[in-house]
């Protein structure tokens, strides 16, 4: 688990953290935690942390990364006073909000708005590559009740009845020279801030074609996190550079000029998370090279 600790930093006014490439975190699967039984679920699921609580100066909570085995998952249960999503990556799973039950087809996530319930199933006989994200209402404030049901042999909906996120590449939409960069990239607002309870502003799904870039950009009021489903890029945070590749994930605190390069022969894919410091806090600044 990355606990990125900021500094305050009194000749600039800004907070501060570790130099850009010792920030970003990388699943090792090697190094995966075996937990049985999750929340009362069915079998194992693989996992490690990559951010916790003390990364953010928000009510970000954690960023999980794993693998749920065939015929494994996470039991039924509540959170009360925080959000989480169940993201699969690969394959298909069965995923549970408020007790009804529909099969999502991978990349999709489903989140788990606060003062409901959730699970997940994979029923299949491959592993299904997973992440889950949390935000609170209070700062570091984890909570769960298990129901007691693992979902095994659950009654499936055929469409779901609960909110659901697809990361399809057919659903994104060009935009030129986004936040001031170079050529057109494929965009879409997988989430935007309405659907959430606590801070927890958007999830966006862009792809970046090779030479394309996000422009030198900065949030005053949200911190973000970039996960590279696909591909490589390079990130530039201030003066600095470094590269990201597939499954990493690179932490974006509040003020940090930003920027996404593609130098690459080929498309990179990126999901990114943000969560204001305040409801829907969702300014934007352009940072003129």
């Amino acid at each position: 688990m990355r606990t990125l600790l900021p500094l305050f930093t009194l000749s600039t006014g800004l907070w501060a953290a570790e130099p850009l490439a010792h920030r970003i975190a990388s699943p090792d699967p090697s190094k995966y935690r075996i937990a049985k039984s999750v929340h009362k679920g069915a079998g194992e699921l693989h996992f490690t942390g990559l951010f916790d609580a003390q990364t953010f100066r928000t009510n970000f909570i954690f960023l999980h990364r794993g693998v749920i085995p065939p015929k494994g998952g996470i039991g039924h249960h509540f959170h009360n006073h925080m959000e989480e999503m169940f993201v699969i990556l690969s394959g298909a799973a069965q995923f549970t909000v408020d007790g009804r039950t529909s099969l999502l087809q991978g990349p999709a996530g489903a989140p788990c708005r606060m003062g409901r319930s959730h699970a997940i199933y994979n029923p299949t006989d491959q592993p299904v590559e997973w992440m889950n994200i949390a935000v609170g209402s209070i700062k570091g404030k984890y909570d769960a009740f298990d129901l007691d049901d693992d979902r095994v042999g659950a009654p499936l909906d055929p469409k779901p009845v609960f909110i659901t996120m697809q990361l399809d590449r057919n659903l994104l939409r060009s935009v030129e020279r986004m936040h001031g960069g170079t050529g057109a990239v494929r965009y879409r607002r997988a989430l935007p801030p309405e659907v959430f309870f606590t801070n927890w502003s958007y999830v966006d799904h862009i792809v970046i074609p090779p030479g394309a870039s996000l422009g030198m950009h900065r949030h005053e009021g949200v911190e973000e996190f970039f996960y590279v489903m696909q591909g490589e890029a390079t990130a530039k945070l201030g003066n600095e550079s470094a590269p990201l590749r597939k499954w990493d994930a690179l932490p974006v605190f509040l003020n940090e000029a930003h920027a996404i390069e593609n130098r690459t022969a080929s498309e990179v894919e990126l999901m990114i998370v943000g969560v204001a410091r305040t409801k829907w806090a969702l300014d934007t600044v352009e940072v003129k090279p």
